[in-house]
């Protein structure tokens, strides 16, 4: 079956599954994923709302077309939320979050806001640091060390032990992890956000973590939900940094329904 799409300001087609009946909902996914990683929770959602899932530029059965500027990710959820009747609410997950939390400052037609786990930045954190990195994951990605990318990125963004990388080296998923290395440079342009960024957001925002999520991650959601206009925090009891559909299913529910 012919994967759905839409063609964004720039040309660039993005593929979306979208299923289920109700107000739309879409789901922005982060860092190593493509639609496989959302399709969980939309089958959760899709009792309720009509959920698109995409694929973010350069994955999966979406396009590419360079050179990337973090705008043009803007303009291809800016696309679905048109394919969705103009306005929308949205789930970003980890870096996808701050790409959501970008767009919502930017004033795109989301109606309500709900992020898991997203990597914001704190005060003592640097802009820098991450146009750094996606700056030496550019040259190693165009040097075809597409393995030490994936590491650089896992070891520095992730926060991964590099004896632990090492051993993942092995493992029989790491040549998808490869695949998607070019992407990595786009998620820590991503990452990069201007300090003011949630002060510009007045869409009604849910910050959720993971309680057992890393530390860093716990810290930036409380940051997050202080500093927007309209944010609430919700710890989701015993959950990790991974997509869990019944947890996250019921408190979205709950969240876009009112």
């Amino acid at each position: 079956m012919t994967t759905p799409s839409v063609t964004s300001k720039d040309g660039t087609t993005i593929g979306y599954d979208r299923d289920g009946e109700g107000p739309p909902v879409i789901l922005v996914v982060g860092a190593f994923n493509e639609r496989p990683t959302g399709a969980g929770l939309a089958a959760e959602l899709a009792s309720a709302f009509t959920v698109i899932n995409y694929d973010r530029r350069g994955r999966g059965s979406s396009a590419d077309t360079l050179p990337y500027a973090v705008e043009r990710e803007i303009e291809d959820l800016d696309a679905l939320i048109e394919v969705a009747g103009g306005q929308a609410s949205v789930f970003g997950y980890s870096s996808g979050a701050v790409l959501a939390l970008r767009a919502a400052a930017q004033g795109l037609a989301i109606t309500n806001l709900a992020l898991y786990d997203a990597p914001f930045q704190t005060p003592g954190t640097s802009e820098e640091s991450w146009t750094d990195l996606a700056q030496q994951l550019d040259v190693l990605v165009k040097a075809d060390r597409r393995g030490d990318a994936v590491e650089l990125f896992q070891t520095q963004a992730v926060g991964i032990p590099p004896e632990v990388v090492a051993r993942l080296r092995q493992a029989p998923f790491w040549p998808g992890l490869e695949a998607l290395a070019h992407t990595l440079v786009y998620d820590a342009l991503v990452l990069a956000n201007p300090p003011e960024l949630a002060g510009a957001v007045t869409t009604s925002t849910l910050v959720m973590v993971g309680e057992a999520s890393p530390e860093a991650l716990q810290v930036a959601a409380r940051a997050l939900a202080d500093q927007l206009p309209h944010g609430a925090l919700l710890t989701l009891p015993g959950e990790g940094h991974d997509l869990a559909p019944a947890a996250l299913g019921p408190a979205l529910e709950k969240f876009h329904q009112g």
